[in-house]
């Protein structure tokens, strides 16, 4: 049996070097991804020109359990995030420890797609054929040889990839805003002739339309594992989680609405490539628009890989120091100050999710399995703030935030196994299966582990 005694305090600890500006792009890089390139097209399916509705409420959502996290941030600078805040509060190791393997999988099966995505539109730019598992691989081991030089080279790497993505999208809002009031933004393909438009708008459409956006603005558990590293947390890590979230919020609204203005949402909804149709259709003068495009998807999507890289080397650690995971896994190099044996384990995870195949099915569980996470930790916060002897944080909240915040959750999570129960596709009809044989394994795995001594309050 491995030793999850809480590992020893030792002289080689993660530093103190991440600012204020830094984690907000840390932030604003783990939600600006890729997606958003295809998700205009599938949420204008059924929303039409609405489709801007979906992105509102999927952030009110999406605030409101952003607003506990900064919450939690600020009163708790732990590496493990959810799963440090979740033992802390409700005091159950099983649970903390589900939720910690949780959020580990959902950036662990995003690696293993995104970097198999890279390898591919690699392949279509160069026109050749490439091993694409072992390019996948080979990008994983880059990725972690970059986290394993520091966090600082780490954010640096992010802020670059950030700004590459971000000017995508600045530069489809720019050529297209000139369209902007041309169509009724309220109509959606259920309105009816007599209704007219806005007729067939419903809050059954909209949240389904929010549930599929919701996802474009997940990035506070990332913030929240990296909260250890940051200087002065109770101020930085809600400037860096609440500004990314206004920052995302007012780029995809306004990309939304330019999309639908420049390319009708019946030709958006049936686009491969949407986002680009409204790109060519804005500025026909730019040629040689696919590469560039192309380009920005693999930088967008090698982003996404380096974040929940951090993410997962920092949730494993946090997670070790609480005796949830075997000692050895909070180890952290004397120079480089990384737990770099976290990191050579997650790079055999992927290593091996990579070639296992099948990993986009067990993507489509992400969604879940992060708003179960979400629900818990809002109702850890609510229980926090009712114990009167619990330190208070430099960014508090109502306590009436992170209880909505829960309800939203949770609501969406019934929303997702409606959809599933009425799909035709495969991925998102096994989605919530999965997403429950995860955490039944993880609890499998935890009574196999059998924690000696898991840390409640841990002293600094």
């Amino acid at each position: 049996m491995a030793d999850t005694s809480p590992a020893p305090s030792s002289s080689s600890e993660l530093k103190q070097t991440v600012g204020g500006w830094q984690i907000l792009f840390y932030g604003l890089g783990s939600m600006l991804g890729a997606g958003i390139y295809a998700l205009i097209g599938k949420a204008a399916t059924d929303l039409g020109n609405a489709v801007w509705l979906a992105f509102l409420l999927a952030m009110v959502a999406a605030l409101l359990t952003g607003l506990s996290y900064a919450c939690v941030g600020s009163r708790y600078a732990k590496a493990g995030g959810a799963s440090y805040v979740t033992q802390h509060s409700l005091r159950k190791p099983w649970l903390s420890y589900a939720v910690g393997i949780a959020v580990m999988m959902s950036g662990l099966t995003s690696m293993a797609t995104g970097t198999q995505a890279i390898a591919e539109n690699l392949a279509k730019a160069l026109n050749m054929e490439l091993p694409t598992k072992l390019v996948a691989i080979a990008l994983v081991f880059l990725v972690g040889c970059v986290i394993y030089r520091g966090l600082r080279e780490s954010m640096w790497a992010n802020i670059v990839c950030t700004v590459v993505e971000a000017s995508g999208l600045l530069f489809i809002i720019a050529v297209g805003v000139s369209y902007w009031g041309s169509v009724d933004y309220l109509e959606t393909a259920h309105d009816t002739a007599s209704g007219g438009p806005g007729s067939g708008i419903t809050l059954a459409l909209v949240m389904q339309g929010a549930v599929l956006t919701f996802y474009s603005f997940i990035g506070f558990e990332d913030i929240l594992n990296v909260s250890e590293e940051v200087k002065n947390p109770r101020r930085n890590i809600p400037f860096g989680l609440v500004g990314a979230m206004i920052l995302a919020t007012i780029i995809y609204m306004a990309v939304a609405i330019t999309a639908v203005s420049v390319l009708p949402w019946q030709e958006l909804s049936i686009s491969k490539a949407p986002l680009m149709d409204v790109a060519k259709k804005a500025a026909p003068w730019f040629t040689g628009i696919d590469s560039v495009y192309a380009a920005i998807t693999i930088f967008a999507i090698g982003n996404t890989a380096l974040l929940n890289y951090i993410m997962g080397s920092r949730l494993l650690y946090g997670m070790s120091k609480q005796g949830l995971l075997p000692a050895l896994l909070a180890r952290v190099h004397p120079v480089r100050h990384s737990p770099h044996v976290a990191i050579a384990v997650l790079f055999g995870i992927v290593t091996v999710l990579i070639l296992s195949g099948g990993v986009k099915q067990l993507a489509e569980s992400t969604v879940l399995l992060l708003l179960t996470v979400f629900t818990i930790v809002n109702i850890a916060l609510v229980k926090l703030k009712l114990s009167p002897n619990d330190e208070k944080g430099g960014f508090e909240v109502p306590i009436f935030v992170p209880a909505l915040g829960a309800l939203v959750c949770a609501a969406l999570i019934v929303v997702r196994f409606q959809t599933a129960l009425t799909s035709e596709d495969e991925a998102t009809r096994t989605a919530p299966l999965i997403a429950l044989a995860i955490i039944a394994i993880s609890l499998v795995l935890y009574r196999a582990l059998k924690p000696k001594e898991v840390v409640v309050e841990e002293v600094d």
